[in-house]
């Protein structure tokens, strides 16, 4: 789910939009309407601002963003989340932060999680990548928290993926599964040159905010996870590469960050693996989102064929 509220046009709640986290608009609304009048909130007149996984909403009277997840989502992993936000906001970290009306955050409702976020106003200038470049770094020079955060495993995800997509014929999960594997076996020889860190798991133009006058903030954390530093720098120059970024816009974000991942030997196998992740996870939501079919069905032809530089058509 990509939290950057200020990525589409807002969508009015009256409308009849699908939703592809599992719920339709009717139940989206009936969620969003006991979960605000439980903390005291109007939900009347609020915008969809995004609902390819999770429904990320605006409200109309309160600078209020309400998060709410896909029913069978883990009520531990979002409370996880949370008090993982608010360690980042105890130490003075650049995050798009909790709203104070949530205290006892995330509520659940029919079961969804629910929980509610400080709104932003976002300007026209979308994020550049070298805006990501500096709390990244802050990010991975903090100590690990007291609280056990999970393991950033990117193989079992994209196995978990495999396992659930259903709008794939078999070839195509063949070739996939057969990738992962000998992805995986390349992984086991690789020597990391950072140490292990927290990371965002998922950093991203769409997972960071403009903040006034002040540097951009990240958000989307439900990917947060104790690994290697090198997934969120590979992460970065896919998205500026397969999202039709100029080679500068990443380079910049290299520069500022102080290392280019792309010089490293192990590059090519998590640019793989990262980019077969995004496929996987994506084919999986086509259950909910039949219209990306034919996109990740380019984006499996690209893959059969190596094309590093196909670019890829936002989801």
């Amino acid at each position: 789910m990509t939290f950057g509220w200020s990525v589409s046009q807002p969508v009015p709640m009256t409308a009849p939009t699908p939703v592809h986290g599992g719920f339709d608009s009717s139940q989206m609304h009936h969620v969003l309407d006991r979960a605000c009048a439980s903390v005291g909130l109007d939900s009347a007149n609020a915008r969809l601002l995004r609902g390819h996984t999770n429904a990320v909403i605006l409200l109309d009277t309160s600078p209020v963003v309400v998060k709410i997840a896909r029913r069978g989502s883990r009520i531990s992993d979002v409370q996880r989340t949370v008090r993982f936000v608010r360690w980042l906001m105890d130490r003075g970290f650049p995050t798009v932060p909790l709203h104070a009306a949530g205290a006892d955050q995330p509520i659940t409702i029919d079961g969804h999680p629910v929980t509610f976020w400080t709104y932003l106003p976002q300007p026209e200038d979308p994020i550049r990548a070298a805006q990501l470049a500096a709390p990244l770094r802050e990010l991975h020079s903090l100590p690990l928290p007291a609280f056990q955060l999970a393991a950033h495993d990117n193989v079992r995800a994209i196995r978990t993926s495999i396992r659930s997509i259903t709008s794939l014929p078999a070839s195509s999960l063949r070739f996939l599964s057969d990738r992962a594997d000998h992805l995986e076996a390349e992984l086991a020889k690789i020597e990391f040159f950072l140490p292990e860190a927290v990371i965002q798991g998922d950093p991203q133009h769409r997972n960071a905010l403009h903040n006034g006058s002040a540097p951009a903030v990240l958000c989307d954390w439900d990917t947060v996870a104790v690994g290697q530093p090198e997934w969120d720098l590979v992460t970065v120059e896919v998205h500026c590469r397969r999202f039709g970024y100029s080679k500068y816009h990443y380079q910049e974000f290299a520069q500022r960050y102080g290392c280019d991942v792309r010089q490293w030997p192990g590059y090519s196998t998590l640019r793989d693996l990262r980019e077969l992740r995004m496929v996987t996870t994506n084919a999986r939501k086509t259950a909910h989102a039949p219209g990306s079919l034919a996109e990740i069905e380019r984006r499996v032809e690209g893959l059969r064929n190596d094309d590093t530089g196909l670019l890829w058509r936002i989801l």
